[in-house]
C-alpha cells in the first residue's frame, strides 16, 4: 500500500545524511522508505533545494501567446481602443511573427481584463492644460455663485424611438410624423435653488434672442435683488 511521505520527514532525512549524523541504513530504518526513493530525493534536494518536484507551467495545452505578446496587445488597445480582432491578428503576424486565431486574441484580452464596451467619443481639440486652468479659475467661486444654462427644442418629430421588436422575418414598423410642424425652444438657468430663470419661444434661439434672455431674465433680476 502506497504511503505518502511528509516533506518535513524527507528534509530531516537529507539533513541527517549530509551532516553525517546517521548512516544510510539507520536513516532508512527510521524513515521507512526505500533506498531508491532516498537517492532520488537526495538528487532533487541537491539540484533544486527542495524535496518536492514542482511541475513547471500549468497542465494542458501550452498557450500560443506568451507574456510579452499579451503585453504587446494591451499596449495596442491602450493606444487605440478601436482595433478589430483581424487587425490585431495582422499586427501580431507582421511585428511579432506569430500566426494564431482571432479567438485566441479575444480570450487573452478577456483574461487580461479587457472587454468590449460602448465607445466614448472625446473631442480631439480638447486641451488638458486649458481644462485645468478652467477648473482652477472656477474654484474661486462658491456653489451658490455658479449657474448652468442649457436649451432644448421640441417639434412633432422629436419623441420617436429608434428601436422596436417584431417576429423574425417581419420588419418592426410604427407610424410617425415626418413633417416638422411647430417648433418650440426652451432655455433655463439651473442653480442650487433650482430653475432660477427660463424662457420658451416659438422657433429657434438666435444669438440676439439668447443675449436678450441673458440681459432681461438672468442679469436684470440679479442686479435688482442686490439693490433690494
Amino acid at each position: 500500500m502506497y504511503q505518502k511521505i511528509v516533506p518535513d520527514v524527507k528534509i530531516a532525512a537529507m539533513n541527517l545524511y549530509e551532516r553525517n549524523l546517521l548512516s544510510l541504513e539507520q536513516i532508512l530504518d527510521c524513515i521507512g522508505f526505500s533506498e531508491s526513493t532516498f537517492w532520488r530525493t537526495l538528487k532533487l534536494w541537491r539540484e533544486t533545494g527542495d524535496v518536492i518536484n514542482h511541475p513547471i507551467g500549468l497542465p494542458g495545452r501550452p498557450r500560443a501567446l506568451h507574456f510579452d505578446d499579451v503585453n504587446y496587445l494591451i499596449r495596442l488597445v491602450n493606444h487605440r481602443p478601436t482595433w478589430f480582432l483581424d487587425e490585431l491578428l495582422d499586427l501580431l503576424d507582421t511585428n511579432r511573427f506569430i500566426a494564431t486565431h482571432f479567438t485566441t486574441i479575444h480570450r487573452e484580452l478577456v483574461r487580461a481584463g479587457i472587454s468590449l464596451k460602448k465607445l466614448r467619443k472625446i473631442a480631439k481639440e480638447r486641451d488638458e492644460d486649458k481644462r485645468a486652468e478652467f477648473v482652477q479659475r472656477m474654484s474661486q467661486y462658491s456653489p451658490e455663485e455658479i449657474g448652468f444654462i442649457d436649451k432644448t427644442s421640441k417639434d412633432e418629430r422629436t419623441a420617436f424611438r429608434r428601436n422596436g421588436r417584431a417576429r423574425k422575418g417581419v420588419r418592426a414598423q410604427r407610424k410617425g410624423v415626418f413633417v416638422r410642424g411647430r417648433c418650440l425652444s426652451a432655455v433655463g438657468l439651473l442653480t442650487l435653488d433650482g430653475i432660477a430663470a427660463s424662457n420658451v419661444i416659438e422657433g429657434s434661439f438666435t444669438a440676439e434672442k439668447f443675449v436678450h434672455f441673458l440681459e432681461h431674465d438672468v442679469v436684470s433680476p440679479l442686479v435688482f435683488s442686490q439693490f433690494c
